[in-house]
């Protein structure tokens, strides 16, 4: 009796179907989590403004008074520590943080914006310190309503205006195991601080802002003193962590601002850690006190 093929084409064509069928699963699969992992800006602002607390919420409140303690750590040459407490208000888009420390030589650290100008206090009469220093020389940057993140009333996400910026989202980043969005932010104005928020992606709650800047070196009369001139590199990292509900808003209780500044005479490294234990709503607050570069 003649063999026939049939049996053996009908367990082939079975094998490729299957076979088929899983590898359309595995690149369907891993063409959703390509997806899940971008997401456009109007959708993450969206999410994020949900995360913070319902519409009618997040409408009531016209002022925010944050109290709590606070600490400074200096790494590298002079190195130290020292604690205090913090406040941080605002109203609109006003807005102002202001540290005050148990220390003669490091009393205070405090910056504000008006409305019209952005100021920064001095730690000494005429002295500023290298953090102040910084802010004041990026000021265009920071009177944009991003420094501060949902802490502030005046945090630009909770009334995007790209005329005032632009917020440019897409990338993704893993930082301590934390999956993250990654946005873009450009002041209309310009600013040659590069800034980047980051977005935890299960919550969308804004947990993380970098600043970066690189200033070039100066010339020099001659070829030695030119390379002893070095290019400075600033980077500025503000964390939020800790959220709590108060008033119907979800915050964060802890802020932390790292800053460290890389120059030809070395590293030197600045920590803040300031804890919120008690947030105040719809508080009038007098104008004058955003502004706040007198000692």
């Amino acid at each position: 009796m003649k063999k026939t093929n049939a049996g053996t084409f009908k367990v082939f064509t079975t094998a490729f179907v299957l076979t088929f069928a899983f590898f359309s699963h595995v690149l369907n699969v891993d063409a959703a989590k390509l997806a899940g992992d971008k997401i456009e800006t109007e959708e993450l602002i969206q999410k994020h403004l949900e995360s913070i607390g319902t519409e009618k919420a997040r409408a009531e409140v016209t002022s925010i008074l944050a109290v709590g303690k606070s600490k400074v750590v200096f790494r590298g040459r002079n190195a130290g520590e020292t604690t205090g407490i913090v406040v941080a208000a605002s109203e609109g888009k006003k807005n102002l943080v202001g540290m005050k420390f148990n220390n003669n030589d490091y009393p205070y650290e405090k910056w504000g914006f008006d409305g019209n100008q952005f100021t920064v206090g001095f730690i000494q009469p005429g002295v500023r310190s290298n953090f102040g220093e910084f802010m004041l020389f990026n000021e265009k940057a920071f009177n944009v309503g991003i420094m501060g993140g949902a802490i502030m009333t005046s945090w630009e996400l909770l009334s995007y205006d790209p005329k005032v910026g632009k917020l440019k989202c897409g990338g993704t980043e893993e930082i301590d195991g934390a999956k993250l969005y990654e946005c873009k932010y450009d002041p209309r104005k310009g600013s040659d601080l590069r800034m980047k928020l980051l977005f935890d992606q299960k919550t969308f709650r804004h947990v993380r802002t970098e600043y970066t800047r690189v200033i070039s070196g100066g010339q020099g009369t001659n070829i030695n003193s030119s390379s002893r001139q070095n290019e400075k590199r600033y980077k500025m990292v503000e964390t939020f962590s800790n959220f709590n509900e108060f008033n119907g808003l979800t915050l964060p209780q802890d802020y932390k601002i790292y800053l460290e500044i890389l120059a030809g005479n070395g590293t030197s490294a600045m920590e803040w850690n300031m804890e919120f234990t008690n947030y105040q709503f719809n508080q009038p607050i007098d104008v004058k006190e955003f502004k706040v570069d007198t000692y």
